[in-house]
Parts: structure tokens; C-alpha cells; sequence
């Protein structure tokens, strides 16, 4: 008897659904073939079902299984097939009904003993699920919570084959699980660190005020123990609450490589990355067989911090340039092509020099011209150009550290946020730009106009700094976000001048 079951397979972030179609013959050795595409993972189920049915107190046919995993050619590389191969044997050799069987999407990892293991991905399968019409879910136990979080559908969470054969034979009764609990979304939506805790930089709280309102990088630099790290750790702090549908997509990621934490089937925090200099390019952008996203898609809706800039690798910093003006990054292999989200806001932060003291004027900078030369060439003219806001971060003199009179506060600078972002979902609120940092030329031109003395003062800033075309529209994109924060509407030359000053620190450090 033939008997189909509906799962699902993970592609990139993105689930497909998938048919098991099992056949159970009546005569032929007594061996199981798997075909459809399955990688290794998915051959290697034959002997976890094999084992599970035996222990789980069942029999394995003594004849030949097919089972094929539809559309065939699809890769299929999931342990996630196992409960599904192991209730279609059953139901195929007629020692469980199968009236039930296509009422249920079913997934899980099977132990020898029977029991269910946790897999990755679930949140894209529940979604998945929905899209496809499957109404009813059956799930690891663990992963019950993860897929609870969509709503409109039934997950039935099961702890082993026994208890899911239970369940789909009405020998038992499990309750749905319910969506998830809005209030404990909040509560894990708070943090713990502030911007208060930093003493003294309000200038360059002032500048990432305006790179949290328009969504746009920004470079920091400054001697070792200034406060960069601090700074760009509380960064998150300022940036608006994640929204249900921004934790979704980021939460998907998480999940697919498993790094979701038990008690939080849902990131409820903006994401705050801070890969080692260390990282190769498949770390930083994804990659892989089959591809999988990397820290820059890890970070998407958050925050991407990058300490210690030169110290990477030239070209694994390169492989940035695309991601940053796309907000997406695609990885192409032979059997399967994969685009990631990658909207985030990057953060980088370098030394003046290798030993950091360039410009300092309490301490004495021991490097030479050329070791000063190499160390800032690490970092490209074109990876520099595409970040929006370059500033400097002082020492902090001994009266601002000893002051017992806190700085500008985490929930000051958010409530200043907050305004200027709803200016911008107003004036994009017809277009798919979300933030000033993203708009196209087209919209720079509409939304971005100057005064007499703007342009004046735009001009004389290119031509005595060499500003690139791009420069010139990041200096309009900084200087609309800073009339936001004013509540603005039209752009004045104090703007102007103020964006200038973030786009001339690497003319001068670069040179």
C-alpha cells in the first residue's frame, strides 16, 4: 500500500513542502531505498527509522520500502524526514491507520530509542505550513514554542515516535500549543546596558543619534580605551523596539542554524553582532554547500560591529560592498543559488595607527610614516565611501569620568529616534526605502533640497575635499536626517555644515 505524508524542506531560510510517498512491497529483499535527492543526512535515515520502529516496539517490513521524497528534484539535506519515513513505513505495512496521516504536516529527528531530537528551522516550516494550507503541525517537543509563534495553525508537540503514532491513532488527545504570550515578547524586549553608563562623548552621541534616526554606518575612531566598544555595544539600545513581522524574518535565520536559545523561541531584541577579525569571507557573508547565512544576515534588523576595522582581512571586508547597498546578499553555487536578508547598520571602529596613539596629545605615537601608511591602506577607499558617518572618539578627560552626574541617556536619544523615523514612514510610507540611508537618487532629489548657500556650501566641500558622487549623496542623506531630528522640513546650510563634518575625517586620516 501506498501512503502519502506531507512534510517539508528547508531551502536557504525558506521551507518548500515536500510529499513522502511510501511503498511498502510484498515481495524483494528486505532492504529501504530512498530517492528524491536525498544528501547524506537524509540516506543515513534508513537506519534511524530502522532502529526506532524496533525499539519503539514495531516491525520492520521483511520486503522491499521506496520512499520517495517529492518533487524529486529538489535537494532534500534534513534529519527532519526521519518521522515522517517512519510513519509511512508503518502506516504502508498496515500496522497503524493512515486515515489521519493528511490532515497533519510532520517533521522531527528520530534517536535509535524512539525518541524525538530538536531540529533546525522550525519557524520556517510553521510559516511554510501556513502558506501551503496545512492547518494542523506535528513537532519535537522542543521546537514547539518556536512554531507556535504563527498564527493560524495547530502544532502538536510530541516527545517520540510512540507518542506520535499515539496521537495520530486517537489513542490519546494533545493539545495545541498557544500563540505566543505578546507581554513575555515585551519583558525580553528590554536591556540591560545604557547610554549612561558612558562618560562623557555626547559628540559622538550626537552622531549616533543621527545614524540610529536614518539607518546609517558609521565609522569611529579613536586611541584604545576611549569608549568605541561601549558606544557601539548601546547602539541598539536607541533603536526602536523590533516589530513582530522584523523578529520573524530575523528569528528565521536563528533558527535555521540552530541557534535559537530553549527559553526564547523569539529574538526580541535587536541583533547586536560582533564577529572576531579572524572571520573568513563564508563566515562574514554566508556560504557553504548548501549555503548558509553568515554574521552579516545574523545581524539583519540589528546591528553589525566590526572592532579592530584593519585587522580583517582586505578581502573579506570587501565582499561588504555589495550587502551594504543592497540590504541583501546572494550565494551562488553549482545546485542551489540562496538570497539572504542583510539590512543592517554597520559599526566599524579602528586606531589611528598600530599602536594607537596617533594624534593623541598625552601619549606619544611610536610608528613610523610607513607602518602608519600600511595599516590605514588595510581599509579601502570604496569600503570607506559607503560608510555614511566618520567620527573621531577623544580620550575622556579625569573631570568627565569622575562626574556623578549621569550622560545623555539610552530613552533621551530613542525618543529622538523614534520622532525622526516617523518623519521617514511618512515620506516613504508609497515606497519600499524604509530609512534616509536607503533612498535612491530619485527620492534625493525630491526629498533632499537645498538652499542657495547649501549648494554653495556643498560645492566648496567638494571640490576642496575631492568628494566622490557617492560621498555627495551620503552628505544629503545625513544632512536630511539631521532636519528630521530638528523636525525640519527644508534642509538649511547649519544641516549641511554638520553632515560635512561626519564625511572629512578620512580625507585627513587617510592621507
Amino acid at each position: 500500500m501506498i501512503v502519502k505524508l506531507k512534510t517539508f524542506s528547508l531551502f536557504g531560510i525558506d521551507a518548500v513542502p515536500v510529499e513522502v510517498e511510501v511503498d511498502c512491497a510484498e515481495f524483494g529483499q528486505p532492504k529501504t531505498i530512498i530517492v528524491g535527492l536525498p544528501e547524506t543526512v537524509v540516506k543515513e535515515s534508513v537506519f534511524r527509522t530502522e532502529r526506532a520502529i524496533d525499539n519503539a516496539g514495531y516491525t520492520n517490513p521483511a520486503h522491499r520500502i521506496v520512499v520517495n521524497l517529492a518533487p524529486a528534484d529538489l535537494p532534500k539535506h534534513a534529519a527532519s524526514f526521519d518521522l515522517p519515513i517512519s510513519l509511512g513505513i508503518l502506516a504502508s505495512s498496515n500496522q497503524i491507520s493512515a486515515d489521519k496521516l493528511n490532515q497533519f504536516g510532520i517533521v522531527g529527528e528520530l534517536a535509535l530509542d524512539g525518541n524525538l531530537r530538536t531540529i533546525k528551522g522550525t519557524l520556517s516550516i510553521a510559516l511554510a505550513a501556513k502558506s501551503s494550507g496545512v492547518k494542523n503541525l506535528i513537532v519535537p517537543h522542543e521546537n514547539g514554542a518556536e512554531a507556535a509563534v504563527v498564527e493560524g495553525l495547530n502544532v502538536y508537540p510530541v516527545t517520540s515516535l510512540n507518542e506520535a503514532v499515539a496521537f495520530i491513532t486517537d489513542k490519546i488527545a494533545i493539545e495545541p500549543l498557544p500563540a505566543i504570550n505578546l507581554e513575555m515578547f515585551e519583558r525580553l524586549s528590554e536591556y540591560e546596558i545604557d547610554f549612561s553608563d558612558v562618560r562623557g562623548q555626547e559628540s559622538a552621541k550626537r552622531a549616533i543619534t543621527i545614524a540610529a534616526a536614518g539607518g546609517h554606518n558609521i565609522l569611529m575612531i579613536g586611541p584604545p580605551g576611549t569608549g568605541k566598544t561601549m558606544l557601539a555595544k548601546r547602539f541598539s539600545t536607541v533603536l526602536p523596539k523590533l516589530t513582530l513581522d522584523e523578529s520573524l524574518e530575523t528569528t528565521r535565520i536563528y533558527s535555521v542554524l540552530g541557534y535559537l536559545k530553549k527559553d526564547m523561541p523569539l529574538i526580541a531584541t535587536r541583533p547586536f553582532r560582533e564577529p572576531h577579525h579572524t572571520i573568513s569571507e563564508a563566515g562574514l557573508v554566508g556560504g557553504g554547500s548548501p549555503p548558509s547565512p553568515g554574521e552579516i544576515s545574523l545581524a539583519h534588523n540589528g546591528v553589525l560591529f566590526l572592532d579592530e576595522l584593519p585587522e580583517f582581512n582586505r578581502r573579506t571586508l570587501e565582499v561588504l560592498r555589495q550587502p551594504l547597498e543592497d540590504g541583501t546578499v546572494t550565494i551562488a553555487r553549482v545546485s542551489q543559488t540562496s538570497t539572504f536578508p542583510a539590512n543592517f547598520i554597520l559599526i566599524a571602529a579602528l586606531n589611528p595607527c598600530p599602536c594607537g596613539y596617533r594624534n593623541d596629545p598625552r601619549r606619544r605615537c611610536r610608528c613610523t610614516p610607513p607602518e602608519i601608511e600600511r595599516y590605514m591602506n588595510r581599509v579601502s577607499g570604496p569600503l570607506l565611501d559607503r560608510i555614511d558617518i566618520h567620527i573621531e572618539v577623544p580620550p575622556v578627560d579625569y573631570v568627565e569620568l569622575s562626574a556623578t552626574t549621569p550622560g545623555t541617556s539610552s530613552e533621551e536619544i530613542k525618543k529622538q529616534v523614534i520622532t525622526a523615523r516617523e518623519i521617514q514612514t511618512k515620506r516613504f510610507h508609497k515606497s519600499r526605502v524604509n530609512y534616509n540611508a536607503d533612498m535612491t537618487h530619485k527620492q534625493i532629489i525630491t526629498h533632499c533640497s537645498l538652499t542657495e548657500e547649501g549648494h554653495a556650501q556643498l560645492q566648496r566641500a567638494m571640490n576642496d575635499f575631492g568628494l566622490s558622487a557617492r560621498a555627495h549623496d551620503k552628505i544629503l542623506k545625513i544632512a536630511r536626517t539631521i532636519a528630521d531630528l530638528d523636525n525640519i522640513k527644508q534642509i538649511s546650510p547649519l544641516h549641511i555644515f554638520e553632515a560635512i563634518t561626519y564625511r572629512t575625517l578620512d580625507r585627513k586620516l587617510w592621507t
